[in-house]
Protein backbone atom coordinates (compact mmCIF):
# COMPACT_ATOMS: atom_id res chain seq x y z
CA UNK A 1 0.00 0.00 0.00
CA UNK A 2 1.36 3.52 -0.70
CA UNK A 3 1.79 5.95 2.06
CA UNK A 4 -0.19 8.04 0.67
CA UNK A 5 -3.06 5.67 0.94
CA UNK A 6 -2.06 4.04 4.32
CA UNK A 7 -2.48 7.65 5.98
CA UNK A 8 -6.00 7.93 4.71
CA UNK A 9 -7.03 4.86 5.97
CA UNK A 10 -5.69 5.86 9.51
CA UNK A 11 -7.28 8.97 9.54
CA UNK A 12 -10.74 7.24 8.21
CA UNK A 13 -10.17 5.31 11.61
CA UNK A 14 -9.32 8.30 13.37
CA UNK A 15 -12.52 9.88 12.14
CA UNK A 16 -14.55 6.46 13.41
CA UNK A 17 -13.55 8.03 17.02
CA UNK A 18 -10.14 5.51 17.14
CA UNK A 19 -12.45 3.66 19.74
CA UNK A 20 -11.15 0.30 18.17
CA UNK A 21 -14.23 -0.19 16.05
CA UNK A 22 -13.37 1.85 12.71
CA UNK A 23 -11.48 1.35 9.97
CA UNK A 24 -12.46 -2.34 8.92
CA UNK A 25 -12.82 -2.51 4.97
CA UNK A 26 -15.85 -4.50 4.33
CA UNK A 27 -14.16 -6.61 1.37
CA UNK A 28 -11.63 -8.06 4.01
CA UNK A 29 -8.37 -6.78 2.20
CA UNK A 30 -7.68 -4.57 4.68
CA UNK A 31 -5.14 -7.27 6.53
CA UNK A 32 -3.41 -7.98 2.93
CA UNK A 33 -2.76 -4.55 2.66
CA UNK A 34 -1.83 -3.61 5.88
CA UNK A 35 0.24 -6.94 6.54
CA UNK A 36 4.10 -6.02 7.59
CA UNK A 37 3.40 -2.20 7.27
CA UNK A 38 5.48 0.25 9.40
CA UNK A 39 2.40 2.31 11.04
CA UNK A 40 2.55 6.13 13.53
CA UNK A 41 0.04 7.16 14.79
CA UNK A 42 -2.09 9.20 17.43
CA UNK A 43 -4.46 8.38 19.61
CA UNK A 44 -7.88 9.61 19.66
CA UNK A 45 -10.01 11.27 22.11
CA UNK A 46 -12.71 8.88 21.90
CA UNK A 47 -10.77 5.85 23.45
CA UNK A 48 -13.25 3.26 23.89
CA UNK A 49 -10.31 0.68 25.32
CA UNK A 50 -7.49 1.78 27.21
CA UNK A 51 -5.21 -0.70 27.79
CA UNK A 52 -2.51 -1.13 25.12
CA UNK A 53 -3.51 -4.48 23.54
CA UNK A 54 -7.40 -4.01 23.49
CA UNK A 55 -7.15 -0.74 21.79
CA UNK A 56 -4.79 -2.24 19.29
CA UNK A 57 -7.42 -5.84 18.84
CA UNK A 58 -10.21 -3.25 18.22
CA UNK A 59 -8.18 -0.98 16.35
CA UNK A 60 -6.65 -3.77 14.21
CA UNK A 61 -9.69 -6.54 14.59
CA UNK A 62 -8.48 -7.94 10.98
CA UNK A 63 -5.20 -9.30 13.26
CA UNK A 64 -5.63 -12.35 15.33
CA UNK A 65 -5.33 -10.62 19.06
CA UNK A 66 -2.90 -13.48 19.86
CA UNK A 67 -0.39 -11.92 16.95
CA UNK A 68 -0.82 -8.49 18.64
CA UNK A 69 -0.44 -9.83 21.88
CA UNK A 70 2.68 -11.27 21.21
CA UNK A 71 4.16 -8.51 19.16
CA UNK A 72 3.50 -6.13 22.11
CA UNK A 73 5.06 -8.79 24.97
CA UNK A 74 7.87 -9.04 22.41
CA UNK A 75 8.69 -5.18 22.65
CA UNK A 76 7.22 -4.47 19.32
CA UNK A 77 5.15 -1.37 20.19
CA UNK A 78 6.46 1.42 21.26
CA UNK A 79 4.05 4.26 22.52
CA UNK A 80 5.91 8.01 22.68
CA UNK A 81 9.18 6.35 21.60
CA UNK A 82 9.35 3.40 24.14
CA UNK A 83 8.28 0.22 24.17
CA UNK A 84 5.04 -0.23 26.20
CA UNK A 85 3.47 -3.14 28.11
CA UNK A 86 0.20 -5.08 27.08
CA UNK A 87 -1.53 -3.29 30.29
CA UNK A 88 -0.13 0.19 29.45
CA UNK A 89 -2.71 2.96 29.80
CA UNK A 90 -3.21 4.82 26.96
CA UNK A 91 -3.87 8.31 27.02
CA UNK A 92 -5.34 11.02 23.94
CA UNK A 93 -2.36 12.01 21.85
CA UNK A 94 -0.53 9.03 22.80
CA UNK A 95 2.01 8.33 19.64
CA UNK A 96 1.84 4.54 18.79
CA UNK A 97 4.66 3.18 16.28
CA UNK A 98 4.03 -0.96 15.37
CA UNK A 99 5.04 -2.82 12.75
CA UNK A 100 1.83 -5.33 11.71
CA UNK A 101 2.56 -9.19 11.41
CA UNK A 102 3.53 -10.21 7.85
CA UNK A 103 1.48 -12.19 5.83
CA UNK A 104 1.06 -15.56 5.84
CA UNK A 105 2.34 -17.35 2.84
CA UNK A 106 0.23 -20.73 3.09
CA UNK A 107 -2.19 -18.39 0.82
CA UNK A 108 0.52 -18.20 -1.99
CA UNK A 109 1.25 -20.71 -4.64
CA UNK A 110 4.66 -22.11 -4.06
CA UNK A 111 6.90 -22.09 -7.50
CA UNK A 112 10.14 -24.19 -7.80
CA UNK A 113 12.55 -20.81 -8.47
CA UNK A 114 16.01 -21.41 -7.58
CA UNK A 115 17.30 -19.76 -4.62
CA UNK A 116 20.72 -18.62 -4.28
CA UNK A 117 20.85 -19.22 -0.23
CA UNK A 118 24.04 -17.06 1.36
CA UNK A 119 23.05 -17.63 4.96
CA UNK A 120 20.50 -19.44 6.79
CA UNK A 121 19.06 -20.25 10.48
CA UNK A 122 15.89 -20.35 12.87
CA UNK A 123 15.43 -16.43 12.56
CA UNK A 124 16.34 -15.97 9.02
CA UNK A 125 18.25 -16.75 5.76
CA UNK A 126 19.57 -14.61 3.63
CA UNK A 127 19.83 -14.70 -0.11
CA UNK A 128 21.55 -13.97 -3.51
CA UNK A 129 18.58 -12.18 -6.06
CA UNK A 130 18.83 -13.00 -9.55
CA UNK A 131 17.99 -10.24 -11.90
CA UNK A 132 14.57 -10.15 -13.08
CA UNK A 133 13.01 -11.36 -10.05
CA UNK A 134 10.21 -9.44 -8.56
CA UNK A 135 10.49 -9.38 -4.52
CA UNK A 136 6.76 -10.31 -3.48
CA UNK A 137 3.71 -10.48 -5.54
CA UNK A 138 2.00 -7.60 -6.60
CA UNK A 139 -0.95 -6.23 -8.52
CA UNK A 140 -0.21 -7.96 -12.33
CA UNK A 141 2.30 -10.46 -10.53
CA UNK A 142 0.92 -13.40 -8.46
CA UNK A 143 3.53 -15.74 -9.31
CA UNK A 144 7.48 -16.23 -10.49
CA UNK A 145 7.80 -13.75 -7.64
CA UNK A 146 10.89 -14.26 -4.71
CA UNK A 147 8.28 -15.25 -2.60
CA UNK A 148 6.40 -17.71 -4.32
CA UNK A 149 9.99 -19.51 -4.45
CA UNK A 150 10.70 -18.94 -0.71
CA UNK A 151 7.41 -20.92 -0.03
CA UNK A 152 8.48 -23.79 -2.24
CA UNK A 153 11.91 -24.25 -0.88
CA UNK A 154 10.75 -24.38 2.84
CA UNK A 155 8.00 -26.37 1.92
CA UNK A 156 9.82 -29.08 0.22
CA UNK A 157 12.90 -28.64 1.99
CA UNK A 158 12.37 -27.87 5.48
CA UNK A 159 9.67 -29.81 7.23
CA UNK A 160 9.94 -29.01 10.64
CA UNK A 161 8.57 -25.45 9.90
CA UNK A 162 4.73 -25.23 10.66
CA UNK A 163 2.14 -24.13 8.67
CA UNK A 164 2.42 -20.68 10.01
CA UNK A 165 5.90 -19.94 8.86
CA UNK A 166 5.63 -16.31 6.99
CA UNK A 167 8.97 -14.72 4.74
CA UNK A 168 8.64 -11.75 5.91
CA UNK A 169 10.22 -9.15 3.23
CA UNK A 170 11.69 -6.20 5.16
CA UNK A 171 13.05 -4.76 2.35
CA UNK A 172 13.04 -5.14 -0.88
CA UNK A 173 15.16 -4.83 -3.94
CA UNK A 174 14.12 -3.47 -7.96
CA UNK A 175 13.39 -6.38 -10.24
CA UNK A 176 16.31 -6.26 -12.30
CA UNK A 177 19.15 -5.41 -9.14
CA UNK A 178 21.01 -8.56 -7.80
CA UNK A 179 22.35 -9.26 -4.91
CA UNK A 180 21.82 -9.73 -0.84
CA UNK A 181 18.38 -9.75 0.64
CA UNK A 182 17.50 -10.74 3.94
CA UNK A 183 14.09 -12.89 4.79
CA UNK A 184 12.42 -13.21 8.14
CA UNK A 185 11.14 -16.73 9.30
CA UNK A 186 9.03 -15.96 11.76
CA UNK A 187 7.03 -12.49 13.18
CA UNK A 188 9.90 -12.02 15.85
CA UNK A 189 12.39 -11.47 13.40
CA UNK A 190 10.07 -9.88 10.85
CA UNK A 191 9.43 -6.81 13.49
CA UNK A 192 13.28 -6.72 15.08
CA UNK A 193 14.96 -6.94 11.60
CA UNK A 194 12.36 -4.24 10.07
CA UNK A 195 12.73 -1.99 12.98
CA UNK A 196 16.82 -2.09 11.94
CA UNK A 197 15.98 -0.81 8.46
CA UNK A 198 13.36 1.45 9.99
CA UNK A 199 15.66 2.93 12.13
CA UNK A 200 18.58 3.16 9.31
CA UNK A 201 20.84 1.06 12.10
CA UNK A 202 21.70 -1.27 8.80
CA UNK A 203 24.76 -0.71 6.16
CA UNK A 204 24.11 -1.38 2.57
CA UNK A 205 26.83 -0.99 -0.05
CA UNK A 206 26.16 -1.45 -3.87
CA UNK A 207 28.44 -2.00 -6.68
CA UNK A 208 27.31 -0.27 -9.62
CA UNK A 209 28.29 -0.05 -13.59
CA UNK A 210 28.16 4.11 -14.52
CA UNK A 211 28.14 5.98 -18.01
CA UNK A 212 31.11 8.68 -17.76
CA UNK A 213 33.42 9.63 -15.04
CA UNK A 214 32.23 11.67 -12.27
CA UNK A 215 34.52 14.59 -11.27
CA UNK A 216 35.50 13.57 -7.40
CA UNK A 217 37.02 10.46 -6.28
CA UNK A 218 34.22 10.39 -3.64
CA UNK A 219 31.10 12.38 -2.76
CA UNK A 220 27.72 12.81 -0.85
CA UNK A 221 24.49 13.33 -2.73
CA UNK A 222 21.95 15.00 -0.93
CA UNK A 223 18.71 15.43 -3.30
CA UNK A 224 15.37 15.02 -2.08
CA UNK A 225 13.03 12.40 -4.09
CA UNK A 226 9.66 12.51 -4.92
CA UNK A 227 7.49 11.15 -7.64
CA UNK A 228 7.92 12.20 -11.36
CA UNK A 229 5.55 15.43 -12.03
CA UNK A 230 4.70 13.97 -15.57
CA UNK A 231 5.49 10.08 -15.23
CA UNK A 232 3.75 8.22 -12.53
CA UNK A 233 6.02 5.28 -12.30
CA UNK A 234 9.05 7.35 -12.14
CA UNK A 235 10.92 9.47 -9.43
CA UNK A 236 12.89 12.27 -9.44
CA UNK A 237 14.68 14.94 -8.12
CA UNK A 238 12.24 18.00 -7.19
CA UNK A 239 11.59 20.74 -4.45
CA UNK A 240 9.47 19.25 -1.72
CA UNK A 241 10.44 15.80 -2.43
CA UNK A 242 11.85 13.65 0.74
CA UNK A 243 15.14 14.08 1.94
CA UNK A 244 17.36 11.82 0.22
CA UNK A 245 21.11 11.37 0.80
CA UNK A 246 23.28 8.53 -1.17
CA UNK A 247 27.06 8.37 -1.32
CA UNK A 248 29.29 7.07 -4.03
CA UNK A 249 33.51 6.48 -4.30
CA UNK A 250 34.96 5.67 -7.78
CA UNK A 251 36.60 1.88 -7.34
CA UNK A 252 37.84 2.09 -11.35
CA UNK A 253 37.41 4.65 -13.60
CA UNK A 254 37.38 3.14 -17.74
CA UNK A 255 36.67 5.20 -21.25
CA UNK A 256 33.49 6.57 -20.91
CA UNK A 257 32.86 4.12 -17.62
CA UNK A 258 33.19 3.92 -14.14
CA UNK A 259 32.40 1.02 -10.89
CA UNK A 260 31.13 2.89 -8.15
CA UNK A 261 30.61 1.80 -5.00
CA UNK A 262 27.14 3.02 -3.47
CA UNK A 263 26.01 3.71 -0.01
CA UNK A 264 22.64 4.92 1.59
CA UNK A 265 21.57 6.63 4.59
CA UNK A 266 18.44 6.79 3.34
CA UNK A 267 15.99 4.42 1.79
CA UNK A 268 13.61 6.12 -1.35
CA UNK A 269 12.35 4.49 -4.39
CA UNK A 270 15.07 4.04 -6.85
CA UNK A 271 16.93 6.11 -4.80
CA UNK A 272 20.51 5.37 -6.01
CA UNK A 273 19.03 5.59 -9.73
CA UNK A 274 17.97 8.67 -9.36
CA UNK A 275 20.77 10.33 -7.71
CA UNK A 276 22.96 9.12 -10.61
CA UNK A 277 21.15 10.19 -13.15
CA UNK A 278 20.73 13.67 -11.27
CA UNK A 279 24.58 13.76 -11.56
CA UNK A 280 24.34 12.60 -15.57
CA UNK A 281 26.08 9.74 -14.65
CA UNK A 282 23.10 6.81 -15.38
CA UNK A 283 23.54 3.12 -14.55
CA UNK A 284 24.39 1.47 -17.52
CA UNK A 285 21.01 0.04 -19.14
CA UNK A 286 18.78 1.90 -16.37
CA UNK A 287 16.44 3.15 -19.48
CA UNK A 288 14.15 4.49 -17.26
CA UNK A 289 16.81 7.38 -15.97
CA UNK A 290 18.84 7.71 -18.97
CA UNK A 291 21.44 4.54 -19.16
CA UNK A 292 21.91 2.66 -22.16
CA UNK A 293 22.39 -0.91 -23.22
CA UNK A 294 25.95 -1.33 -24.30
CA UNK A 295 27.20 -3.83 -26.99
CA UNK A 296 30.33 -5.64 -27.91
CA UNK A 297 30.75 -3.45 -30.70
CA UNK A 298 30.87 -0.33 -28.61
CA UNK A 299 33.05 -1.61 -25.96
CA UNK A 300 35.75 -2.89 -29.05
CA UNK A 301 35.13 0.51 -31.26
CA UNK A 302 34.31 -1.79 -33.51
CA UNK A 303 31.43 -0.93 -36.82
CA UNK A 304 27.15 -1.47 -35.12
CA UNK A 305 26.98 -5.29 -35.72
CA UNK A 306 23.87 -7.16 -34.79
CA UNK A 307 24.96 -8.76 -31.18
CA UNK A 308 23.48 -9.77 -28.02
CA UNK A 309 24.19 -6.84 -25.24
CA UNK A 310 26.72 -7.32 -22.95
CA UNK A 311 25.24 -5.33 -20.12
CA UNK A 312 21.05 -5.72 -21.22
CA UNK A 313 19.63 -4.64 -17.49
CA UNK A 314 19.91 -2.04 -15.01
CA UNK A 315 23.90 -2.57 -13.68
CA UNK A 316 23.02 -2.21 -10.26
CA UNK A 317 23.89 -5.22 -7.60
CA UNK A 318 23.86 -5.21 -3.93
CA UNK A 319 26.95 -6.16 -2.77
CA UNK A 320 27.30 -6.02 0.99
CA UNK A 321 25.04 -5.97 3.90
CA UNK A 322 25.82 -5.23 7.93
CA UNK A 323 23.07 -6.18 10.30
CA UNK A 324 22.23 -7.47 13.78
CA UNK A 325 21.21 -10.72 14.68
CA UNK A 326 17.20 -10.91 15.16
CA UNK A 327 17.19 -12.66 18.48
CA UNK A 328 21.28 -12.98 19.52
CA UNK A 329 21.87 -9.36 18.59
CA UNK A 330 25.26 -10.27 17.08
CA UNK A 331 26.81 -7.57 14.35
CA UNK A 332 26.92 -9.94 11.15
CA UNK A 333 28.27 -9.33 7.50
CA UNK A 334 26.80 -10.88 4.46
CA UNK A 335 28.38 -10.31 1.13
CA UNK A 336 27.43 -11.50 -2.71
CA UNK A 337 29.60 -11.42 -5.80
CA UNK A 338 28.41 -9.83 -9.07
CA UNK A 339 26.48 -11.63 -10.89
CA UNK A 340 27.65 -13.24 -14.06
CA UNK A 341 26.48 -10.80 -16.85
CA UNK A 342 27.83 -8.03 -14.67
CA UNK A 343 31.24 -9.75 -14.08
CA UNK A 344 31.65 -10.22 -18.06
CA UNK A 345 30.71 -6.55 -18.33
CA UNK A 346 33.36 -5.49 -15.98
CA UNK A 347 36.12 -7.84 -17.25
CA UNK A 348 35.09 -6.62 -20.82
CA UNK A 349 35.79 -2.79 -19.72
CA UNK A 350 38.79 -3.75 -18.12
CA UNK A 351 40.27 -5.48 -21.41
CA UNK A 352 38.75 -2.84 -24.13
CA UNK A 353 38.19 0.54 -21.73
CA UNK A 354 41.17 0.64 -19.51
CA UNK A 355 42.63 3.83 -18.86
Amino acid sequence: MSSKKREEKLRANDQAGQDGNGGDDEDGEDEDELAGEELRFKVGTNLKYRRLDKYLGGRFSQFSRTKLQKLIKEQGVNVNGRPAKPSYKLNPKDEIDLILPPKEVRELIPEDIPINVIYEDDEMIVVNKQAGLIVHPARGYKSGTLVNGLVYYFQNQLSSVDEDYRPGIVHRLDRNTTGVMVVAKNDTAHWKLSRQFQERTTKKFYITVVHGSPELDADMINAPIGVHPHVREKMAVRPGGKEAISFYEVLERFRGYSLLKMGLKTGRTHQLRVHLAYLKHPIVADDMYGGKVVYPWQLEDREAAPEEPVMGRVALHAWKLFIKHPVSDEEMEFTADPPEDMQRFLDELRKYRAE
